[in-house]
């Protein structure tokens, strides 16, 4: 009953945690909305994806922070604080580590698969691997209530799937590498729960099984 007890509490910790994270990360992205839509998204401009421009490629790391309107920005931010406060409440480190690889994954993606004269920004790409690694990380961890959250959200969310088409004007590959960095995010940072060791197998007596021995032999 203890331990139970202490899981709780660890559990509440973290989602506490998660909370907090995703607050902060919103809060980043609209403060930097400020001075670039006061320069008139000239930060955008430098610091988007600019696809096969080697020098832009540190810029998929920037990018995902960036926008090119408020109302690129309120799109993003409700379904993004959902999906990333799920992703985020069973562990805060390993949510970390899953967004580094969602941003580096679909930064990349961008960079190789969309039009080179465009300039991608957005959060989106991170929202579509939050998205990903939601809907599949109850099955590689076996959780039942992670597996009915995922299909919760794939039920709530469904028109998300939209996103994952080739559309002109909008950075569908980003969305689309963004969603299957979630995915791998979930196989790669599942939990590894090592097996346990069978159970000793009983010892037979050793006095029983010298006079079962010796009746066997008729002595």
């Amino acid at each position: 009953m203890e331990a139970k007890g202490r899981t709780a509490e660890i559990m509440v910790a973290e989602a506490r945690k998660a909370f907090w994270v995703m607050v902060g990360f919103l809060a980043v992205i609209w403060i930097i909305q400020i001075p670039n839509w006061a320069s008139g998204y000239a930060l955008s401009y430098q610091y988007g994806v600019q696809p096969w421009n080697p020098a832009r490629l540190p810029d998929i790391i920037s990018s995902p922070f960036l926008h090119w309107s408020w109302e690129h920005i309120e799109f993003n931010s409700g379904p993004l604080f959902v999906f990333g406060f799920l992703a985020a409440y069973r562990g805060v480190a390993k949510f970390l580590s899953v967004t580094g690889l969602i941003i580096v994954v679909s930064g990349l993606g961008q960079w190789f698969t969309a039009d080179p004269r465009s300039i991608a920004v957005g959060a989106s790409g991170v929202l579509f691997g939050y998205f990903g690694y939601v809907l599949v990380r109850g099955a590689f961890d076996r959780h039942l209530i992670d597996i009915v959250v995922g299909v919760v959200m794939a039920l709530s969310f469904a028109y998300q799937f939209a996103g994952l088409l080739p559309q002109e004007g909008i950075g569908w590959q980003a969305h689309a590498f963004g969603f299957a960095a979630g995915v791998l995010g979930g196989w790669l940072f599942r939990d590894r729960k090592s097996p346990r060791p069978a159970p000793p197998s009983p010892q037979p007596n050793s006095r029983a099984a010298l006079l079962k021995e010796l009746d066997d032999l008729g002595l």
